[in-house]
């Protein structure tokens, strides 16, 4: 009490404040106003606005002084850095805090994934909120590491950084009201409840929504964005590194439906956080496809922050948190300083923040019984034609392909003339011994092999190829690494990146990181790969509930469908 009593003191003018930020260009998300003002903080927190005296001084000579951002829906995992990591890519882009769903670390860890997560990222100058992971196995169509249970999420949902229950994969489970998912529901206690349902529309939307799915961010287009912030949900514009979605969406803005919406990167690398920028790419981008900048800002903070139900943030006004940007383009939107609790944290795209130690990692998570090459062989069946996985640019979803394969000596082949390729899915958990095999379309190798153990939802090990002995030599490659990602060719591996924390991060720090995933880039363009992130998008392909045709562990996936189909047709 004490404490406040100070504090209202100065809020009354008759004490200093520790700092003032003086004449700044406020932009109040609050009001949607842009003015000149004072701002005086104490304690990590806004005390007031106006005139107040301070011991520091800090005079920002008309420069924009906004909240930090806030990233609604986010899988840390996805960046394969640390949360200590992470904070140094997105710190000096203006990220103050993240809802994260550690859904990966979960589906290879269970709890102990989630708890991670908590550890490592305490008392960074970003802040971490947790959505616990819903759906750990995804589907019941593929073999994750761990399980994670209506009890498990009644378990941690009181503690203080858990925010909710994460995206319900699991849509038509929700909208037919099986008792398994609507347990999950329940187990929210009142916090949020996170969706996924990409194209879902009409009837199963609503019974969708009257479960109690509050959010989504899915959509890949327009009507399907507005449909679903018609019936109450709050949408969340996506634009990741693969998934880029917001410009799509950018139409559905206008000053009156802002605070139902927020900016989600979902999944982004390393190196697209640093170059590209973090949700103030997300900003500017938004602005530059007709968004009103004060919409763009609300959308990116305090929309953010009070559908997440996080207290005293997202704004810059009495009690909040002292979370600033300060910028001078206000289309522009280059991040000039970042502040965390009044404290400068980055300055012209320089990390200030001390070091910290990195939390002790989990154990080891590759555990194959493989006989590679020979479960990779896949026996021709006469004239029978195959269905391949075709990528769709830029997005999630894929589609399917009938085609006639290419015949050698008997088995199915790569055909690198028509761009099918071998697609391998082997199970790294439990050394259950699964492997499914099948043929994708988009990746226009000419030789060699991309693997990798991010491989979404379950991580098993996935492989992409033209030869069985390159693909074979990739798979062994990680299992030496602990986890990883490795291209190889002509017998040789290429370029390699460890990632020995759940077979998803890195242990090295931000700048190793980046070089590495550049020289897997590298590695892949050599090899006649044209994508810009080849393995985010090798890491989709086993995503079995995103439509339309999946690879898993056991087999081709009809993800419309949600059954196992046969690779021949």
């Amino acid at each position: 009490m004490r404490e406040l009593q100070r504090k209202l003191s100065i809020a009354r003018g008759e004490r200093p404040a520790e700092r003032l930020f003086k004449n700044a260009r406020l932009i109040n998300v609050l009001s949607g106003e842009i003015y000149r003002a004072n701002v005086a903080v104490d304690d990590g927190r806004v005390v007031g606005l106006g005139d107040y005296r301070a011991r520091q001084i800090i005079d920002l000579k008309g420069a924009y002084l906004a909240p930090s951002f806030i990233d609604g829906h986010f899988h840390v995992e996805s960046s394969m850095l640390t949360p200590r990591e992470f904070a140094r890519a997105v710190v000096p882009h203006g990220t103050g805090a993240v809802v994260v769903d550690p859904h990966e670390y979960a589906n290879v860890l269970g709890l102990d994934g989630i708890r991670y997560v908590l550890e490592s990222s305490a008392n960074l100058p970003v802040d971490f909120f947790v959505m616990l992971p819903s759906c750990v196995p995804a589907t019941a169509l593929e073999t994750s590491g761990a399980r994670v249970t209506p009890e498990d999420l009644r378990l941690m949902i009181g503690d203080e950084r858990i925010a909710g229950v994460g995206e319900l994969m699991n849509f038509p489970g929700v909208y037919l009201g099986l008792e398994s998912e609507l347990a999950k529901i329940q187990a929210g206690k009142g916090k949020n409840i996170d969706g996924h349902a990409p194209g879902l529309r009409g009837r199963l939307l609503n019974a969708y929504v009257l479960a109690g799915v509050q959010s989504d961010h899915e959509s890949t287009k327009l009507a399907e964005a507005r449909e679903k912030l018609r019936l109450g949900m709050h949408v969340l514009l996506r634009e990741g590194s693969t998934e880029r979605n917001l410009a799509t969406l950018a139409p559905l803005i206008n000053s009156h439906n802002a605070m139902n919406c927020s900016m989600a990167t979902d999944d982004k690398l390393a190196g697209d956080l640093v170059a590209e920028g973090h949700i103030d790419h997300c900003v500017r981008l938004a602005i530059k496809k007709g968004v009103p900048p004060m919409a763009a800002l609300q959308i990116a903070t305090i929309s953010t922050a009070r559908h997440y139900r996080l207290r005293n943030f997202g704004a810059i006004a009495p009690r909040y948190w002292a979370d600033f940007i300060v910028f001078d383009d206000l289309k522009k939107l280059v991040v000039r300083q970042t502040y965390k609790k009044g404290i400068l944290v980055a300055a012209e795209g320089e990390y200030l923040a001390p070091p910290r130690t990195l939390a002790p990692p989990p154990r080891s998570t590759m555990n194959l019984r493989c006989q590679a090459p020979d479960d990779f062989a896949v026996r021709a069946k006469g004239s029978s034609r195959i269905r391949v996985i075709e990528m769709v640019p830029h997005q999630i979803v894929t589609r399917q392909a009938i085609e006639t394969p290419r015949i050698e000596g008997g088995y199915v082949a790569s055909d690198v003339m028509r761009d099918i390729l071998k697609l391998v899915v082997v199970e790294r958990h439990h050394a259950t011994g699964n492997v499914g095999v099948g043929f994708v379309r988009g990746f226009k190798l000419r030789c060699g092999a991309l693997a990798s153990t991010v491989a979404h939802d379950a991580h098993n090990v996935i492989a992409v190829g033209v030869t069985d002995a390159d693909i074979t030599l990739a798979i062994e490659e990680l299992v030496k690494m602990q986890g990883g990602q490795v291209a190889v060719s002509d017998g040789k591996v290429r370029a390699a990146l460890p990632l020995p924390i759940a077979g998803l991060v890195s242990h090295r720090p931000l700048p190793e990181v980046i070089d590495r995933i550049a020289d897997l880039n590298a590695a892949a363009r050599a090899m006649g790969c044209r994508l810009a992130t080849p393995f985010m998008t090798l890491s989709f392909l086993s995503l079995s509930p995103i439509p339309e045709l999946k690879l898993t562990d056991q087999g081709l996936i009809d993800s419309v469908k949600m059954r196992s189909v046969s690779l021949f047709v």
